[in-house]
């Protein structure tokens, strides 16, 4: 609507009768507890928005008024009956929108209603409780149709009947229903372009054969096997989603297809040319029973050649995430030569090959991690392998080494994740002993390098200048117990560069880093330490965020608000410290700075004795003896020795205004001095 309203929409809302909102040609009665729609609204709306209320019949006089509508909604309402007249007076409706209603009690006498729109272009019947032959008759007479959704319903099984008249649709979701068999239902929608049948329980698809179509979306079925017409015409097929069913086999895809993104994530699919144990199945074959009626056909393929004859040139995303597959056929990659994401994260793979061969020179993004890799090849001088790589994920494999130069080949890799390996930096220090160094992988003098992930992956001392000629903005050394155990100058050459550092887990103490020198550091995380001290270098940076989580600090400086950390900062995680609820007052003053968020404030505790407690409500008894604990010990001396200086003070003047006279007496005869009294 904001597009339709131009930059006057802010002056042209008024409140119309029945407290809907006008605005142009849109009339907006969304959650007004309507029970029938407003007869005294403008007679020149276009647009009218009922949903959110109670109403349950479209009477034949409820839309008498409104001759220039063109769009209607009644989402969410309780519609049961639409009557055979309702539409008479708006027949150039091109909009409807009956989703989550009661359609499916009157359905014959709403199929009537509807058979009034001949402009009709987009139908919207989710979540009604319709089956199949309610949806057959609802639509029939919708020649017009472009987009139809019926998705959220009950519908089983699908065939050439329920869609015949639906000549002119492009777009059909039939998405969350119960479909298991679909017997030619779409053959004739032959301008249909998406189809969306996910989230069903679809078992196969066989003979696919519908060329016109540009995207197919069959995700979440529990499909075993995709089997495209075998034919040399041309699909116009470019998006193909398989992803979250039960495959076995890689999809036997059109021969001829104009396939850029191809979703196979969450399967159980595997090549079977070899076995693990070393056997051959190149000649392998597999038999596929097709029985249709009386009929019966078994259809024999080769479990590696039917992928060979598929055109996979033009495919740009390939996603094979979280399957069982433990290598990848030979010359696979190298049908793919536009290929610029590539998914093979979550799956059995042991080794990965690259070269010059496979043409990846158009790929940018490639995700092998939590795999088996133990090896990461690459042939010698092959130069030109991945040239356009940006992200490489290689994280929760067992590498240890990476091939020599690997880096030097991608000339425009931004970010690399070897997280969760057992690999070092290079150089490593020499060790006394020792004369062949352990593999390490080196990163020095990758210039375009911004992101990168080392956690977890056992780093000591490093040594040398593992970051030289880098220009990273993203660190991440967690979960490396050992990483800061000595001098830290090989950190120093990031300083001016790095922004977002991470040492969570890595023991650090409270004197170990001196970070007033990453003058550039937005994002810094310390969770999971034993700081003990709040380390006074924080102050001096412009953090955004920090992170002190997990660690052992009794308090934060009462003047960290004042510092330039304390003006710059905007999210702090400060949750599992144990807090000194006596002494709070820098949580207080980080409770009044304005634009600080304490990301966990509710889970922030203070020990007090044995008791732990939030320092958002301290009992008023704890408070008043945290006050005697920290007042100032001069000032309660002085108290306490206050009354008895007074005391003796008065005791000693009553003595004194007593023996005066004796006293004076004394003096006189002492002294021989006369005075009168």
């Amino acid at each position: 609507l904001a597009a339709g309203w131009g930059s006057g929409a802010g002056t042209a809302w008024a409140t119309s009768p029945g407290s809907c909102e006008l605005v142009q040609s849109t009339t907006d009665c969304t959650g007004r507890w309507l029970s029938s729609v407003p007869g005294n609204l403008r007679g020149d709306i276009e647009e009218l928005l009922l949903d959110d209320n109670t109403i349950q019949v479209l009477g034949n006089a409820s839309l008498l008024s409104y001759h220039q509508l063109r769009h209607l909604s009644l989402t969410k309402n309780q519609l049961e009956l639409i009557e055979p007249r309702t539409f008479l007076s708006s027949q150039g409706l091109h909009v409807l929108s009956l989703a989550d209603n009661l359609l499916f009690t009157n359905y014959s006498w709403t199929a009537a209603a509807l058979s009034a729109l001949p402009a009709l272009r987009m139908l919207d019947l989710a979540g009604n409780r319709l089956t199949e032959d309610m949806v057959s008759v609802l639509v029939w007479n919708l020649s017009s149709l472009e987009s139809l959704s019926v998705a959220r319903n009950i519908i089983m099984r699908l065939d050439s009947s329920v869609f015949a008249n639906l000549t002119q649709l492009l777009e059909l979701n039939l998405e969350k229903n119960y479909i298991f068999e679909i017997d030619q239902a779409f053959e004739g929608l032959q301008r249909l372009q998406k189809l969306n049948v996910a989230y069903n329980y679809l078992p196969c698809i066989v003979e696919f054969g519908l060329t016109q179509l540009k995207v197919l979306n069959v995700s979440n079925n529990v499909i075993e096997w995709f089997l495209a017409l075998e034919s040399e015409d041309l699909f116009e097929l470019e998006v193909l989603d398989l992803s979250h069913n039960h495959l076995l086999f890689f999809p036997l895809l059109p021969r001829q297809s104009k396939l850029h993104s191809l979703l196979l994530k969450d399967n159980e699919m595997s090549f079977y040319q070899r076995l693990p144990n070393g056997t051959s199945l190149a000649d392998a074959t597999v038999q596929f029973l097709l029985i249709d009626g009386n009929s019966t056909n078994i259809t024999t393929v080769s479990l590696w050649d039917e992928i060979c004859h598929s055109n996979l040139s033009s495919l740009r995303l390939l996603d094979m995430s979280q399957n069982q597959v433990w290598y990848l056929p030979e010359g696979l990659l190298a049908q793919m030569p536009s290929l610029t994401q590539l998914k093979l994260n979550q799956n059995c793979l042991e080794t990965f090959h690259l070269s010059e061969g496979d043409s990846l020179s158009l790929l940018m993004e490639l995700d092998l991690s939590q795999n088996q890799l133990v090896e990461l090849g690459a042939d010698v001088g092959a130069r030109d392998v991945l040239p356009n790589l940006q992200l490489f994920n290689l994280s929760t494999n067992r590498l240890q080494a990476l091939p020599p130069g690997v880096f030097s080949y991608t000339r425009k890799i931004t970010t690399v994740d070897l997280s969760r390996n057992r690999v070092n930096l290079c150089p490593q220090p020499a060790v006394v002993g020792e004369v062949e160094s352990p593999p390490c992988v080196d990163i020095r003098g990758v210039e375009t390098l911004t992101h990168l992930s080392v956690a977890g992956c056992g780093l000591r001392e490093l040594g040398g200048h593992p970051f030289q000629g880098t220009s990273l903005m993203h660190l991440d050394l967690s979960d490396n117990h050992q990483v800061l155990s000595g001098d830290l100058e090989w950190l120093q050459h990031l300083a001016l560069t790095l922004q977002v550092l991470s040492l969570r887990n890595t023991s650090l103490s409270s004197t170990a880093v001196d970070f007033s020198a990453f003058n550039s550091l937005v994002r810094l995380d310390l969770s999971g330490n034993s700081l003990t001290v709040f380390p006074t270098s924080l102050g001096l940076l412009k953090l955004h965020s920090l992170d002190l989580r997990d660690n052992s600090l009794p308090a934060l400086p009462p003047d960290v608000v004042q510092t330039q950390l304390g003006k710059s900062l905007r999210e702090v995680y400060l949750s599992r410290n144990p807090y000194n609820c006596c002494t709070l007052g820098w949580w207080d003053a980080l409770q009044r700075v304005e634009g600080l968020h304490v990301a966990d404030g509710q889970e922030v505790t203070c020990r007090y004795a044995s008791r732990m407690l939030s320092p958002r409500a301290l009992p008023e008894p704890i408070l008043q003896s945290c006050r005697w604990q920290t007042a100032d010990l001069a000032l309660l001396y002085l108290v306490l020795a206050l009354p008895t200086c007074l005391t003796l003070l008065v005791a000693f003047t009553v003595v004194f205004l007593m023996l005066k006279q004796k006293l004076l007496k004394m003096v006189k005869s002492r002294y021989g001095v006369s005075s009168p009294y």
